[in-house]
């Protein structure tokens, strides 16, 4: 039997910061990988 839409997505796992590991607090429209403060970081 399928899942729901709506089950798959509330049990997929928090997002991760790609540099730090810290879960990323996602936003409306949100691709970003990495969290504000690694962002932020100039390179």
């Amino acid at each position: 039997m399928l899942m729901s839409s709506t089950e798959f997505f509330s049990n997929l796992p928090p997002k991760e910061c790609s540099r730090c590991g810290e879960v990323v607090d996602e936003m409306h429209e949100c691709y970003s990988n990495e969290c504000l403060e690694c962002e932020s970081e100039i390179r």
